[in-house]
């Protein structure tokens, strides 16, 4: 029996040239290297120059992806850009993308859901594939959160990085066996009560700015890990596959002692679990298919291998894809 799965055919990556590392930090705030490291595991991240913006890095990221799948972006009819930092408030940043790509068919939109909005992506283009709508997906994940951070809070100034990831997808014919590309199974959740444990203190009709990141770091550390093991138990559950089967476990990078907890509570080996949290730090949305393409690109990930990426943002947001590459 036959079945028809999102294939993704090639990835893609961009980071901006300028890096901050701990020691500038601690230059302008009360932090320090050992401080950071050791509470985060990060040791440095990109920050966006002046005048770069998310669909600058998400444009950049789009044609390295389209390159590595071999595909003209004429053959794109879909374009998913998943962001917390759009350019504008309006229109969406992926028409800007479109638009610089010579995209001129199908639909662009954005797609908000904070760190998660890369496994919300996949999971909305998988379903738009699937039903027809469209026949080629390019879903981006793209951040300047560089602009939404207080510099002077310690707390938080210290998490985050900018950067952009893009996968090209496409329907294809399956056998319906356990050796099956494409995505498997994609689990989301979301639970409005925890909105204020990580949010931005703006918005457009409430102060007319964007305001800034604020975070109950212990509460979203002590949410994060029973959380992601709910969505990937859900994914295991429905496709009969365990921890011993996944070949690389790919978690959004938002905290190196999140993802060790996660990966051991759930039996996953160090050794499967693709970690550049401590280079790129937290890039919400992109943060995923940058360790994603990073893999990819120095062998890692190969052709069949079984793929587990899953995240949680702000919201709270959380989910899961259990894909093959």
């Amino acid at each position: 029996m036959t079945v028809m799965r999102s294939v993704v055919l090639g990835c893609g990556s961009y980071l901006p040239s300028r890096v901050v590392t701990n020691a500038e930090l601690a230059q302008t705030v009360d932090t320090s290297d050992e401080w950071i490291v050791q509470r985060t595991g990060i040791r440095e991240r990109h920050v966006a120059a002046e005048g770069e913006y998310t669909s600058h890095l998400a444009i950049n990221a789009a044609r390295a992806a389209l390159a590595n799948a071999g595909v003209d972006a004429q053959s794109i009819d879909l374009v998913l850009l998943a962001t917390s930092t759009p350019d504008r408030s309006f229109p969406a940043s992926a028409v800007t993308v479109q638009a610089e790509l010579g995209i001129t068919q199908g639909a662009a939109f954005d797609l908000q859901a904070v760190c998660s909005g890369f496994v919300y992506g996949l999971t909305t283009a998988d379903s738009l594939l699937k039903n027809g709508v469209f026949k080629r997906a390019l879903v981006i994940g793209a951040e300047t959160f560089s602009r939404l951070v207080d510099w002077k809070d310690r707390t938080t100034c210290v998490l985050f990085g900018d950067g952009a990831g893009a996968v090209v997808m496409e329907l294809q014919s399956q056998a319906g066996v356990r050796e099956d590309r494409g995505i498997l199974t994609a689990h989301l959740r979301s639970d409005g009560r925890h909105m204020s444990k990580l949010y931005s203190d703006g918005g457009v009709s409430t102060t007319g700015t964007a305001g800034v990141v604020k975070m109950e770091g212990r509460a979203v550390f002590k949410h994060a890990v029973a959380m992601i093991t709910d969505v990937i138990d859900a994914a295991f559950k429905a496709t009969g596959y365990t921890a011993a089967d996944i070949d690389w476990f790919v978690p959004h990078q938002a905290n190196k002692r999140i993802i060790d907890d996660s990966a051991h509570k759930l039996g996953i080996a160090p050794k499967k679990v693709v970690i550049t949290v401590d280079r790129h730090g937290n890039t919400s949305a992109a943060s995923i298919p940058l360790a994603l393409c990073e893999a990819v690109n120095d062998g890692r990930i190969k052709r069949g291998d079984l793929i587990l990426l899953e995240a949680m943002g702000g919201g709270f947001t959380w989910g899961s894809v259990l894909l093959r590459w």
